[in-house]
């Protein structure tokens, strides 16, 4: 079996260190370019075997085993946006990963959003515990392999670095990995290989190389394995270059595409097919320092490979679209392939739901995946800046449910005229372009929205209430009767009917003062003098006796289904006391 290069993308968060660790590796494996340099692609560069050997011989020894793979491809744009363009059906163009983490930082946001990322796109990934280097009192060993250097540490220093390794051991698990320092991992099936790395002095990073290299042929060979075919790839970025107009930069990860084949893609108008008028490699980076011609002329280009596509009106297409080889003539296949893909997240019902806008075909799919996971419901998702029909939109959903009717604007652009239009139609727009930042902010809104409609509804509610006539403080018999009573649970209000233990109503609060002031309300344990209309003390009310404020039947039935938490304890046995009366002369009373 013919094996093409692994596809490894880089993602993080930010300020941990992917592009000076893209650098660093790039560097480290240039300095070895006697065995073999290695060659820049467009987005990506490829490490060929040779040059890796000779970066790992001190790890490798001799290498016995049969070396298959014939290098790596590194994807140069580290992060979410590169990734989430590096889309195929059913999973990622990238065959692994490495998830960079500041070791002095841990676990932040947007490492959180690559784990997610990387977990619903099933792509296998090291992590890379970047800047051991500044942990106090580290002495560095350049471009030392990790066990070599660490063993040159004092005890409190490789102490240091142990715990801050199970600290992200924890912090990984809570994403359902289980993983460990890589020399310690007995099965890289089941654990996540930590490996400690310093992108600024280049320790660990042999380590990190062979550790892909190794995990890529031994359980990759049917994913890598070469296809002598039509042309599979994705648009990374669109690029407007001098003399060519608009280029598509493409990761090839199947087969081969040669100058003149007709290509199908997705545009903004949906799939399409152009012609390859040229396709454009830079120099190998060691020949990079003649700016006279950056780019070679190729024929073909092979899987896998990073290259510029020049063709007509790929000014309309869509990064993180497919783009498949025509075979022969078969363009309708070829156009039907990229247009399920498209279908698969270009999202439009007529159910309730957000309207969701992304830059990219990657973005979005990301996007749609992130937010059906935490239960959003969407009505409307699409590529482009938010236009006034997602207003519409919007408005429509608002009319059956404010909390939907809303637009989530991921990594595009928002005209102020737009937002000025959503906004007085009672719209909001929210924008981030980090994703899990996005999500957080609209969830966290829903949540303070459905909080505060929750406190007005069970604000407006009768609340549940018991007193005791308080014997010897009969002040008044009738017209209304005034008398004292203690409140033994719950709250009373002026308005308040009151019923007694038959469940029969006996009249209703009209004034409460306490110590001759009028209150507005009485809590569990006041003592207040109370004013009841209809009432007659003797006839209808006695001395001692207990009386419940006459909650409305639908009042406690929202109670019981919606609002039991927001009750004391002995509000809640008032009102539980309150229902065993009722139901005694209708069982199915607030049920």
């Amino acid at each position: 079996m013919r094996l093409r290069q692994p596809i490894v993308v880089v993602l993080g968060h930010v300020d941990h260190g992917k592009t000076s660790l893209l650098d660093t590796m790039r560097g480290t494996v240039v300095a070895a370019r006697e065995a073999g340099g290695i060659t820049q692609h467009i987005g990506a560069s490829l490490f060929p075997l040779d040059a890796i050997v000779e970066t790992c011989k001190i790890l490798l020894g001799e290498v016995r085993a049969r070396l298959e793979i014939p290098g790596l491809l590194f994807i140069d744009t580290p992060g979410h946006a590169a990734f989430s363009n590096l889309r195929r059906r059913g999973g990622s163009v990238a065959d692994m990963a490495i998830l960079v983490v500041d070791i002095t930082k841990g676990v932040q946001e947007q490492t959180k959003e690559s784990i997610q990322l990387l977990r619903s796109r099933k792509t296998p990934f090291v992590v890379a515990a970047n800047k051991i280097d500044m942990i106090p009192g580290w002495k560095p060993n350049p471009g030392a392999p990790f066990k070599q250097t660490f063993e040159k540490q004092a005890a409190g220093v490789r102490e240091d670095l142990e715990n801050r390794i199970y600290t992200l051991m924890g912090d990984l698990s809570f994403f359902g990995f289980r993983a460990d320092l890589y020399t310690r991992v007995t099965s890289f099936a089941t654990t996540l290989a930590i490996v400690p790395v310093s992108a600024k002095t280049g320790e660990g990073v042999a380590d990190l190389l062979l550790i892909l290299l190794g995990l890529a042929q031994q359980f990759m060979k049917e994913q890598i394995a070469y296809h002598d075919g039509p042309g599979q790839g994705v648009i990374l970025e669109l690029v407007e270059e001098e003399g060519l107009g608009v280029t598509a930069n493409v990761i090839l990860h199947d087969g081969v595409i040669r100058v003149g084949d007709k290509v199908a893609y997705v545009g903004r108008d949906g799939p399409a097919v152009t012609r390859v008028r040229a396709l454009l490699m830079p120099k190998p980076l060691d020949e990079m320092r003649d700016p006279r011609d950056r780019f070679r002329h190729a024929e073909e280009v092979r899987a896998a490979a990073g290259v510029k596509l020049v063709a007509d009106e790929l000014d309309n297409a869509i990064p993180g679209s497919p783009i498949h080889a025509v075979a022969g003539d078969n363009v309708e296949e070829a156009l039907a392939r990229v247009g399920e893909e498209l279908g698969d997240f270009m999202v439009r019902t007529d159910k309730t739901g957000v309207v969701l806008k992304a830059d990219t075909l990657g973005s979005l799919e990301a996007a749609v995946s992130y937010l059906r996971e935490r239960g959003v419901q969407i009505r409307f998702a699409d590529i482009g800046d938010v236009a006034k029909k997602d207003i519409v939109e919007a408005e429509v959903v608002r009319q059956k449910d404010e909390l939907s009717g809303v637009i989530l604007a991921f990594n595009v652009r928002v005209d102020p005229d737009i937002e000025r239009d959503a906004n007085s139609r009672g719209i909001r727009i929210f924008k981030a372009d980090v994703l899990f930042r996005l999500a957080e902010d609209y969830l966290n809104w829903v949540d303070e929205q459905t909080r505060m409609r929750q406190l007005a509804e069970f604000g407006s509610l009768v609340k549940p209430g018991k007193i005791k006539v308080l014997k010897g403080f009969v002040f008044r018999r009738s017209n209304p009767a005034i008398f004292g009573v203690e409140v033994l649970g719950g709250v009373i209000k002026p308005g308040n009917k009151l019923v007694n233990k038959s469940g029969k109503t006996v009249g209703s609060i009209a004034q409460i003062q306490d110590k001759g002031v009028a209150v507005s309300e009485a809590h569990k344990g006041a003592q207040v003098a109370v004013s009841v209309r209809e009432a007659v003390m003797g006839r209808h009310i006695h001395e001692d006796e207990i009386l419940y404020v006459a909650v409305p039947e639908r009042d406690a039935r929202q109670l019981i289904q919606n609002y039991p938490h927001m009750l004391d304890e002995d509000a809640r046995k008032a009102l539980d006391e309150l229902i065993e009366i009722m139901r005694a002369s209708n069982p199915l009373w607030a049920r």
